[in-house]
């Protein structure tokens, strides 16, 4: 089991527990093993290294930086960029990637994630390995003299991205008018820039990061100010991004808000109509909305769930050669195009639907019914006792009697807390609320 590395890399309290110390630990060790793996004739390894635009940032930087030129790793800095940056940039440039960055979490939390030569997240075997060598430094060799790695800033990281979105779309965005929430992080060095030279009209909010503002009452998971500003510049659609950009929550013209499920579905069914998805399937988790899987196969597409998390849906899209996945949450994965979960590439494949069509969002969602779906979190003792307690699977059961073909039921331990997660749609609100208080006060009371 993992003692470091979580869903999405090393992440905590940037300075109590995610030290310096430590990220140049996580530098040396992943150094060492990530070059190991390389092919013998692969000549001095190269690691990318890109940041999103905590206070914490430099500080970890300066010292993973360390422990990668320590373990005679070439480093080329790419400054504040968006994640899916990072894993784009070390599949053309690199042997390896680094991302500094705590996604979603407030500006004190901050992390590290790395990528492989090919632009993907770790395994989980691959991770073992370097917090073993984590914990047993002594056991890596020691470079000196020529043989320790050389640092280069790459001033130009972003407009690289840049080009490599452009390139992603068959049509300009004229006479689009978009707004576009940048949460104060990475989005801030590529969004702006990129849909302003594909012709749009754009509005930007929380482009102004100071290193403790990102994610502060904005972007994807605080879309309110979004949501008031393209009903008052009646706008086309808006765009959230989370602090690195990997994510995406769109506003429609109405000012109503549009998750993860929602884009996927408008994707996929532009993709179907072109010809262009891949056995004809979308890959989800077990969170994506009822109405979700209803809408898609009445569109005769096929839809997989995995497991909560972006890595579960990009490894089930890998290995069945699926090219469109995601998370209610707004990490989509294009496959084709990307090695991760793309917010700024995503909100550029919807606004190219938008512009190709000449339809609303509205419109493009006519034959998505979203189901009311409540969640609620029980704090318990032990997460998963719950599954051996005749009393919560009767209250299961019997909840499921009662929805029958009309809805679902979700119960899962969290991964990272000590909760029990229960979650119930259906096309009756006041039914959702009855059955869902009623299996959270069973396990509550067990």
């Amino acid at each position: 089991m993992r003692k470091y590395f979580g869903t999405d890399g090393v992440r905590g309290v940037a300075n109590v527990e995610l030290t310096p110390e430590l990220a140049f630990k996580l530098g040396k060790s992943a150094g060492y093993v990530l070059t190991k793996k390389l092919p013998e004739q692969t000549p001095r390894p190269t690691f990318v290294v890109g940041r999103d635009t905590r206070i914490s940032g430099p500080m970890l930087e300066t010292a993973l930086i360390s422990g990668l030129t320590s373990s005679g790793v070439n480093v080329i800095q790419l400054g504040i960029v968006p994640t899916p940056a990072v894993a784009y940039i070390t599949k053309q440039l690199a042997s390896g990637g680094v991302m500094i960055s705590a996604s979603h979490n407030p500006y004190q939390d901050n992390g590290i994630k790395f990528f492989n030569q090919d632009g993907y997240k770790l395994s989980d075997e691959v991770e073992l390995e370097i917090e073993h060598y984590l914990e047993r430094l002594d056991e890596l060799p020691v470079y000196d003299g020529g043989d320790i790695g050389t640092i280069l800033a790459y001033k130009n990281a972003a407009n690289f991205y840049v080009e490599f979105l452009k390139n992603s779309i068959l049509t300009n965005l004229e006479g689009l008018n978009i707004v576009l929430d940048c949460a104060n992080g990475a989005a801030t060095t590529v969004a702006p820039t990129l849909f302003e030279s594909l012709g749009a009209t754009v509005h930007v909010l929380s482009a102004s990061p100071d290193g403790v503002n990102i994610n502060v009452e904005c972007g994807s998971t605080h879309p309110e100010e979004l949501q008031r500003k393209v009903i008052e510049l009646k706008a086309d659609l808006g765009l959230a991004f989370d602090g690195d950009a990997d994510r995406l929550i769109a506003v429609d013209e109405t000012g109503s808000v549009v998750d993860g499920d929602q884009i996927l579905y408008i994707c996929a069914k532009a993709l179907r109509l072109k010809g262009k998805l891949a056995n004809h399937t979308v890959v989800s988790t077990v969170m994506s909305n009822f109405g979700f899987q209803k809408a898609l196969n009445e569109l005769g597409v096929n839809s997989v769930q995995t497991s909560v998390g972006d890595r579960y849906v990009l490894e089930e899209m890998m290995k069945q050669g699926y090219t469109l996945g995601g998370e209610q949450s707004g990490h989509i994965i294009f496959l084709d195009l990307n090695t991760t979960g793309d917010g700024i590439l995503s909100a550029l494949q919807l606004a190219s639907i938008v512009k190709e069509s000449s339809m609303s969002i509205t419109e493009l969602l006519s034959g998505f019914k979203k189901y009311p779906q409540q969640l609620v979190n029980v704090k318990v003792k032990d997460k998963k006792a719950w599954e051996s307690l005749p009393a919560i699977r009767n209250a299961i059961k019997e909840a499921e009697s009662v929805l029958a073909d009309n809805g679902r039921v979700l119960v899962r331990a969290s991964g990272t807390e000590n909760l029990v997660r229960v979650m119930v749609e259906a096309d009756n609100s006041e039914l959702v609320n009855k059955l869902v208080t009623s299996i959270a006060n069973e396990i509550q009371k067990s």
